[in-house]
């Protein structure tokens, strides 16, 4: 059995194993071995978006701005 759930900026998934090394009988007593998983959920991003940031990211300021004094 396998869940997946996108979370924010993350994706979360829940792995059910099987007790292979146990007996049936005491298997059916205890619960299933259970692996969570978390990575980062991206996007792929498209040449037209990516030549669109690349633009804006020409137009933006670096460091910090200078007021004028008042």
């Amino acid at each position: 059995m396998e869940d997946s759930d996108a979370v924010a900026p993350s994706t979360i998934a829940v792995h059910r194993g099987d007790w292979t090394n146990l007996p049936p009988e005491v298997a059916e007593l205890v619960a299933p071995p259970v692996t969570v998983s978390a990575i980062p959920f991206e996007r792929p991003i498209g040449n037209w978006r990516r030549g669109q940031q690349a633009r804006s990211r020409g137009n933006m300021p670096v460091g910090k701005h200078d007021r004028a004094a008042r």
